[in-house]
């Protein structure tokens, strides 16, 4: 489904043939100026119309329709193909969830196609409308304000997350918290979450780095203004923070699922030292309860008159040193 077609002359959007040959021959012929195709979620058929027009390259365009696709950066001979996943976090359930988008950029033309609701191409193209000055570097300015933009939102989805395991960090370390049944899954939920967010953010590095020069050889990427590799530049270095705590969350929240477990471990080991310290005291009595219980004819103690009271008084004085015993030792 085609969200948006818009032609961009000299920085301002402007109306043009409806037809897609024709806007892209008139943005050629004339300086400054360039198509955006939105689409969102589009059909083989809805394609062949763009692939056709905008000769773009059946490779490509495989990826842009079935999705699920890594971040990746790929040069083809009349257009540049990237794929991004923006990530939205739902604080409510601490859930990650992502998107796609994948942008074809060539000569004086973008296309766009969004895979998911966690794409923020709608507020970047109003953005860009508002700022003709960036606009008017044309489909370079577009590709960099969508990186920006998905990248700048890592950031904010790595702050909440480190807020949330911090909270997660309390419950497991508190009296009474790290005890529950629920932590262990809630831990390993979370780490699937951290798991999810690094698929995203991982993958770009190599792309971004390519794109801002530093790729090997430090190779021009083609239908990429030179003057855009510091901007992009500058978007590597949040990519690079953003995947330093993505590590960081990562090693964290492992730390707190063996502490966690750590915990577990020694709370039974506490739990069975006490049943082991009630069992031992339990089983003094029942041990000389079971001698007098044999009923052999020749046991002199069973024709005393103090037997019985004799016998109790030593069964209380053995469970008083026990306890003694066992309590001095933190046993109980």
């Amino acid at each position: 489904m085609i969200v948006d077609c818009a032609i961009y002359r000299d920085g301002r959007r402007t109306e043009g043939p409806d037809d897609f040959s024709d806007a892209l021959a008139q943005c050629r012929r004339g300086r400054d100026a360039f198509v955006w195709i939105g689409l969102h979620e589009p059909t083989e058929k809805e394609f062949d119309r763009v692939t056709e027009e905008f000769g773009l390259h059946p490779l490509a365009v495989e990826d842009a329709l079935s999705a699920h696709q890594r971040p990746k950066l790929e040069v083809y001979d009349d257009s540049l193909f990237m794929v991004l996943k923006p990530v939205g976090y739902e604080a409510a359930s601490d859930i990650v969830t992502s998107g796609e988008v994948m942008v074809f950029v060539g000569d004086s033309f973008v296309v766009t196609v969004r895979h998911g609701e966690e794409a923020p191409l709608a507020q970047v193209r109003h953005r860009l409308e508002d700022e003709p000055e960036m606009l008017r570097h044309g489909p370079t300015a577009v590709l960099y304000s969508i990186a920006d933009a998905v990248v700048d939102h890592y950031l904010e989805v790595a702050g909440e997350l480190s807020t949330d395991l911090e909270e997660l960090e309390t419950e497991v370390f508190s009296p009474t918290g790290g005890g529950s049944r629920h932590t262990a899954s809630r831990i390993y939920a979370f780490k699937r979450q951290v798991l999810e967010f690094r698929r995203a953010t991982g993958p770009l590095t190599q792309p971004l780095a390519r794109l801002a020069g530093n790729g090997m050889f430090g190779t021009k990427v083609p239908f990429v203004h030179e003057k855009a590799q510091p901007f992009f530049r500058d978007v590597s270095d949040h990519l690079t923070r953003v995947n330093e705590s993505v590590e960081g969350l990562d090693r964290l929240v492992s730390d707190v699922l063996s502490a966690h477990l750590a915990q577990m471990s020694v709370r039974q080991n506490d739990d069975m030292r006490k049943i082991s310290a009630w069992a031992a005291m339990a089983a003094v009595p029942t041990m000389i309860a079971g001698i007098y219980g044999m009923n052999f004819d020749h046991m002199p103690e069973l024709h005393w008159t103090v037997s019985y009271p004799a016998v109790i008084l030593l069964m209380a004085v053995l469970e008083v040193l026990l306890f003694r015993l066992l309590k001095r030792r933190g046993w109980l």
